[in-house]
């Protein structure tokens, strides 16, 4: 049970670490068809996507800055706690 809780806790871990790349790289000018530019978006868009469509029904999202990533961290942590005590 303990290695499931931690493979649990890394996948979360690496999902966190992901969307906070994506969030950097956002900043700064790099290549966007480059190799490790595009498997940073595939994997996060999916996560993010939702989040963001969410904001943008709430009126929030569509502006300057893009708040689904804090969200979806946010909610990610939340969903590792759940699981991870159901566990």
């Amino acid at each position: 049970m303990w290695l499931l809780r931690q493979s649990v806790d890394y996948f979360f871990r690496v999902l966190d670490f992901l969307i906070i790349a994506r969030i950097i790289m956002s900043w700064i000018n790099l290549n966007p068809y480059g190799t490790i530019y595009k498997l940073i978006y595939q994997l996060t868009e999916p996560i993010l996507a939702p989040f963001r469509n969410f904001l943008i029904r709430l009126g929030v999202g569509g502006g300057f800055i893009d708040f689904s990533p804090i969200l979806a961290v946010f909610t990610l942590g939340i969903l590792r706690n759940i699981i991870i005590t159901l566990l």
